[in-house]
């Protein structure tokens, strides 16, 4: 039998489009004595980080940012190289053990310290893809122009997509507050420059506890009924780009049914449109309040401010049931969807 695990708490940076000199370690700083302070916590059964070394430019880069939480006397501690949601998802694991019942999960980068569409291609298959240089952009128009000569949809409503999400982030003070769409010319036909995610430095950190510690840390905890993770092949030319059978599949396994508010980690405005799609959301769904990550895109940790801005609704009481989603590699390869609700069976 599965352990009752909730969002008991979430704190992000305000995210920046420029350098603005901190380094990692300076970034994670203020977070995650702010997440102590908000939960009254100064150790943690588990630790646990997602970064990037190709942002960072060296290696084990994750190892200095552990200045940031301290980790004397040693602490329980593990890193993903990737999205910091998948962080969450091996401390929800942990949890389950048993063994423990608290768990810090954190994300950070500075896609600012380099050119992100060639830090991007490095991460691609060694022997077919990378060695043609493309970026992820490119790759990502090749999928939104699968998915609007499949679904019949036209540019004009992913400029809808595009000019929702600026809105929705110039409420949001921690997103970058942007213009809405103008008449740039494409990037890469059909993605014009507004069709993209906006690229920013920032950091983020969640709090995860069991059962009855849980309530005894947040009055409203947001309970994770549903956690999965589903992967597609690598190569893009071996699967139908114009779907996401994955995050299908992963909503399936999490119970993606009666949301109420979902944060989808949509780099690009026709990911929202093939994920809406792919986890059955209709128009009664509020879809990305906070602006998502085409208002701001702190890599490394978009997908779990999804899942942090997803709890948030459930902390306030502005909504029972909300769905997370985060995203990894090439044209919505990597898909993670996690279910929070405001009532658990305990």
């Amino acid at each position: 039998m599965s352990r009752d695990v909730a969002v008991v708490a979430f704190v992000q940076t305000r995210h920046t489009a420029e350098d603005t000199g901190m380094s990692e370690v300076e970034l994670l700083a203020p977070i995650i004595t702010e997440i102590k302070e908000r939960t009254g916590l100064r150790r943690f059964g588990f630790t646990c980080s997602g970064s990037c070394d190709y942002l960072a430019g060296a290696p084990f880069s994750f190892v200095s940012a552990l200045d940031a939480v301290g980790a004397w006397p040693p602490i329980s501690e593990s890193h993903v190289e990737m999205d910091a949601a998948w962080a969450l998802y091996e401390a929800w694991v942990k949890l389950q053990h048993g063994e423990i019942d608290t768990a810090l999960v954190y994300g950070f980068g500075k896609p600012s310290q380099g050119t992100l569409r060639e830090i991007m291609t490095q991460q691609l298959d060694p022997y077919y893809l990378a060695p043609l240089g493309v970026d992820q952009v490119s790759l990502a128009a090749l999928q939104a122009r699968a998915y609007l000569e499949r679904s019949g949809a036209k540019e004009d409503d992913l400029r809808a997509v595009a000019a929702r999400s600026r809105a929705a982030g110039r409420d949001n003070p921690f997103a970058l507050h942007l213009d809405d769409p103008g008449d740039a010319g494409y990037d890469v036909a059909p993605l014009r420059p507004h069709d993209i995610a906006a690229d920013a430095d920032g950091a983020a950190a969640i709090v995860l506890a069991t059962g009855d510690k849980a309530r005894e840390l947040c009055e409203r905890p947001a309970w994770i009924t549903g956690i999965d993770h589903r992967s597609e092949a690598h190569l893009p030319g071996v699967r139908d780009l114009a779907r996401s059978d994955s995050a299908r599949i992963a909503g399936e396994k999490a119970g993606a049914t009666g949301i109420e508010v979902a944060e989808l980690h949509a780099q690009f405005t026709h990911e929202e449109l093939i994920l809406r799609e792919a986890l059955g959301l209709g128009d009664d769904v509020t879809v990305n309040p906070s602006g998502g990550a085409l208002s701001a895109n702190p890599v490394m940790a978009t997908g779990l401010i999804r899942i942090g801005e997803a709890a948030r609704r459930i902390h306030d009481g502005t909504a029972s049931k909300a769905l997370a989603h985060a995203a990894s590699g090439p044209c919505l390869q990597q898909n993670l969807v996690c279910v929070l609700s405001g009532e658990n069976n305990g």
